[in-house]
């Protein structure tokens, strides 16, 4: 069992007994399955978030984790992956404006909202990408109402979203023509993406694994949702897919990264190939 830690010393290392207890309170939370292959990662994590709680320990950390919501955010900020870039995985870009929008639109009048989401979206990245490709490459992009969501359960990311700041590694992949046009050089080296781009897009929090933090952004067209699944197990993919699934309108679209798989659902999602790419499409209403 662990000592209790003083405001000034680092807390003692996790007993088996006492990551299996953090790694189970953290897998009901975020489907996120921990475990003792990453005992340093989390331990590190864990005790930065003790040290500056001030518990006295393991033990009244918990405590504090199952009394605090604030705690709880604070520490899944800590532990989430937020490695991304624009036009990343550029593919998917092109065959949403040359395959998916063009089939949606086919079904709609212009004016009509077409919902597109970015969920997880990290730092904004990826959401932002939707917007700057659709602006340069699909001509009747204003002839509908386009809405572009970006979804996290890290608020700390959401908030760098917002904030719209980058550095040269997230810019990488994007022309430098397009870089002087859509954002502002800051200082250090880092770029702004312009107001009205930042506008664009809307930030919000969502938990892969809950159903209500799900439903409660509504239904979309177009859902990208890329190298999250693979941090997952069976049972929390499952959960997962099951509430993308119910966040997908009538004939709808499902991206997924490249290195996921879909797990089989007959009658839920159909796999297609647009122009080369693999997408899934929930089935038109009957």
């Amino acid at each position: 069992m662990s000592v209790p830690a003083s405001p000034h010393t680092a807390p003692a290392p996790l007993s088996r007994q006492e990551l299996m207890q953090l790694c189970d309170f953290l897998y009901r939370h975020t489907g996120l399955a921990y475990g003792e292959p990453k005992r340093y990662y989390i331990e590190r994590r864990v005790a930065e978030r003790v040290l500056h709680s001030g518990a006295a320990g393991f033990a009244a950390y918990m405590a504090r984790l199952r009394n605090s919501p604030a705690e709880v955010e604070a520490l899944v900020n800590s532990l989430t992956v937020n490695e991304t870039y624009f036009y990343r995985e550029d593919y998917q870009l092109r065959c949403l404006s040359g395959g998916m929008l063009p089939e949606i639109a086919a079904r709609r009048s212009p004016g009509d909202r077409i919902r597109l989401w970015s969920m997880p979206c990290a730092t904004g990245e990826e959401a932002y990408s939707l917007a700057l490709w659709l602006l340069e490459n699909w001509p009747v992009v204003d002839a509908y109402h386009v809405e572009i969501v970006g979804s996290d359960i890290d608020t700390r990311a959401l908030a760098a979203a917002v904030a719209g700041e980058y550095g040269a590694r997230a810019l990488s992949r994007l022309p430098p023509a397009l870089v002087a046009r859509y954002f502002e050089p800051l200082p250090g080296g880092r770029h702004r993406i312009i107001q009205d781009l930042r506008e664009s897009v809307r930030f919000t929090a969502a938990n892969l694994v809950e159903p209500a933090s799900m439903a409660a952004q509504g239904g979309f067209d177009v859902i990208f949702c890329r190298n999250a699944l693979i941090y997952f197990d069976t049972a929390s993919r499952q959960r997962a897919m099951e509430n993308l699934e119910a966040a997908l309108l009538p004939g709808g679209f499902l991206c997924l990264g490249h290195s996921e798989t879909m797990m089989p659902r007959p009658g839920r999602l159909q796999p297609r190939r647009l122009g080369g790419v693999l997408v899934h499409q929930r089935p038109e209403a009957a």
